[in-house]
């Protein structure tokens, strides 16, 4: 949700056009994450002044604009040090447009700019501060806020430092939210900071970082911390503490006065193509840059605190976030799945000896085994992919586990012990309310599993233990790849809780088998691509669909029903066969489409069962079942077949096809499938 990107070098020339490019093509990076407005800020051409182009829609509009003001701009100038900042917006106060378009200034002669992630909870508040002090709102965005306060304690104290200007002003505000700031005040300098929104920097430099941590400063923590009082200095004057870097293993040497660039994101996606060196900032770090060094603040002490962060070198590849030969990214993520699950599994399925291990989790697995109960903790597709593994957990780990929204989970204020086990599953790492119910969870003494597809991001740090999925960067808003693979991270946490059990030899056995052929497999079902299609174009103008099953296909329908709601607008349900008698049946006649997946598993009959009384009311079922199987065949209108594994897998196989579906009807209809309206890939608010 929303996307900063900022760029800053020293004493490494750069053209203004070279600036602007750069900006642009750090937005282009970001756009998967979902947005409806753009702008970038650099200095103006005489270096006096900032110059701000925004534009509502995409960021091909906003890169136009720049073309059109090439003039003002003075696109063939040099600078050796500069500071641009740039912003995809997603529209949470005000309406998508110019005005609301980050980033926002806080006077009329863009003394400070700004760009932000999240919401300023307490803006109203602070918003009747500022308006009794003689400040007028352009905008309705909270964001302004924050720009014009800064611009309040500039004037209250001159003597502040940037990095302390930026202390003052989050120290007020309340909510979420990711920031970077720049100022004609502090030319080439830019300020950012973090609290419950992501954000990272990475490094270029010209010679090689002597060190692979960066230390903490803190403030005395004697001072008082209202910026209020007149006498408060959050840091005092120290000095900052340098990056040292070195051309040689013996020689140290401060940052400054060497060639260097920064680039802060909200993604390392965005920092790949120019360096893989990042550091990923804490909740309350203040990162300031000046004169080529970068320091980084906090406020207060906490108690487990490391006091340095530590530079980290991104495995990521620039060709992983391109489209390759595929028209969509969507498109090029489920046709990656045969690769991705191996990567889930790869190191960790030793199919010769039938064992599976989990690094990341191998010490605490006599705790777990101890515990009372297993939590899974999502939203959307993660919380499919919980449910989809539920019942296996529940047969291998003979545990009652639990299955839950992370909103819900919270708004009910669900009781959790110390002997719980939570997993708190995420593709991004980053969602708001999983990583609220992690925090909410981690108070009350649990032990915390985090399950995402991102290093280095909030969930993966703040949970004790951890399962990576290693599904690879996935770019389209719609979760496909990602599913698959959280899919198996949980198969096999249930295998390696049932490794000692000796009743449960056979059915392991069983699933590891399912797991060696799970690739090859899922190459088949995507042989069906053109049947597919084929389908889709049947389907398109429909205006719902309804997908039903259960058992281990339940998760599916559910899984499929949002795809279809994300990526085509059109209403589809997710529906319990078993349910079906009490209320669905009324829906059925024969203009109403409905899917069916129907598998040789212990639920067969039952689902047959439901498959002859939508026959009998007219309906015309598309069925999911499994190859020759002829008896489920004859009762369908239309079929798709796929290949026959390990009941507790074929939920991996019959996601597919849905995947397929869904991705076809939205081409059909011509909607955007790689970022679907009102959706964001990182839902980092409530």
């Amino acid at each position: 949700m929303c996307g900063i990107f900022a760029y800053l070098n020293y004493l490494t020339p750069k053209k203004r056009a070279e600036i602007l490019e750069l900006l642009v093509n750090g937005l282009k990076r970001l756009e998967y994450r979902g947005y409806d407005s753009a702008g970038v800020a650099v200095d103006s051409a005489d270096d006096k002044d900032i110059a701000i182009i925004k534009k509502a829609g995409k960021v091909a509009l906003l890169e136009e604009e720049i073309k059109n003001r090439r003039n003002e701009l003075d696109m063939d100038g040099s600078t050796d040090i500069h500071c641009g900042i740039a912003h995809t917006r997603w529209a949470t106060h005000g309406v998508p447009n110019e005005v609301n378009c980050h980033p926002l200034r806080s006077d009329p002669h863009n003394g400070f700019v700004l760009v932000h992630n999240g919401i300023i909870t307490n803006y109203k508040e602070v918003k009747v501060f500022l308006e009794k002090k003689g400040y007028k709102f352009e905008s309705e965005t909270d964001t302004e806020v924050i720009v014009k306060l800064i611009h309040h304690f500039y004037l209250k104290h001159p003597s502040y430092s940037f990095r302390e200007l930026v202390e003052s002003v989050v120290q007020q505000l309340e909510g979420a939210f990711a920031l970077c700031f720049k100022s004609k005040f502090f030319p080439g300098e830019c300020v950012a900071t973090r609290r419950g929104s992501p954000l990272l920097v990475g490094i270029k430099t010209a010679t090689r970082l002597a060190t692979d941590h960066v230390p903490i400063l803190y403030s005395k923590e004697d001072r008082p911390t209202s910026p209020i009082n007149k006498e408060h200095r959050p840091y005092g004057r120290a000095d900052f503490p340098t990056l040292p870097r070195s051309g040689s293993t013996s020689e140290f040497e401060p940052l400054e006065d060497k060639q260097v660039e920064y680039f802060f994101a909200s993604d390392a996606s965005a920092i790949i193509e120019h360096t893989n060196r990042v550091i990923y900032f804490e909740d309350d770090d203040v990162a300031a840059v000046k004169n080529g060094a970068l320091s980084i603040h906090r406020i207060r002490r906490g108690g487990d605190d490391p006091h340095k962060r530590e530079i980290t070198t991104l495995k990521m590849e620039l060709q992983q976030i391109m489209k390759g030969n595929y028209d969509f990214f969507m498109q090029k993520e489920i046709f990656e799945q045969p690769d991705s699950v191996i990567n889930t599994m790869r190191g960790r399925v030793n199919f010769e000896t039938g064992t599976v291990t989990l690094g990341g989790i191998k010490d605490y697995i006599p705790e777990i085994k101890r515990c009372r109960r297993l939590m899974l903790i999502g939203c959307g597709t993660s919380y499919h992919s919980a449910i989809a593994t539920r019942q296996l957990l529940e047969e291998l780990t003979e545990l009652p586990v639990m299955v839950e929204l992370a909103s819900d989970f919270l708004d009910r204020t669900t009781p959790v012990f110390r002997d719980d086990v939570c997993f708190f599953i995420s593709q991004s790492g980053e969602t708001a309310d999983t990583l609220m119910a992690l925090r909410y969870c981690k108070q009350r003494g649990a032990l915390i599993v985090g399950i995402t597809n991102t290093v280095g991001s909030s969930i993966c740090r703040e949970s004790h233990c951890g399962v990576h999925i290693n599904a690879g960067p996935e770019i389209g808003v719609a979760s496909t790849k990602a599913y698959t693979s959280q899919f198996i991270s949980l198969v096999m946490f249930a295998l390696v809780m049932s490794e000692d059990r000796l009743s449960l030899r056979k059915r392991r056995e069983e699933i590891i088998n399912g797991l060696r052929n799970i690739q090859e497999q899922i190459r088949q079902v995507l042989k069906l691509d053109d049947k597919v299609k084929v389908l889709a174009e049947d389907l398109y103008k429909k205006k719902s669909l309804l997908i039903m099953g259960r058992g281990f296909n339940f998760a599916t329908c559910l899984e499929g029903a949002l795809k279809v709601k994300e990526l085509t607008y059109m209403h589809s349900e997710g529906i319990m066969a078993g349910e079906l008698k009490h209320g669905p049946l009324a829906l059925i006649d024969e203009l109403m489409p409905v899917m069916m997946i129907i598998m040789r598993d212990p639920v067969y009959v039952k689902c047959m069962n439901a498959l002859q009384q939508v026959t009998a009311r007219d309906g015309k079922p598309i069925l999911i079942c499994e190859e020759g199987d002829k008896e489920t065949m004859a009762f369908a209108y239309k079929t798709l077949e796929v290949p026959k594994t390990v009941d507790c897998l074929q939920g991996i196989l019959t996601v597919i096809p849905m995947q397929l579906l869904s991705f076809h009807i939205a081409v059909l209809k011509g909607c955007n499938v790689d970022c679907p309206r009102n959706l964001a890939k990182s839902v980092t608010v409530e």
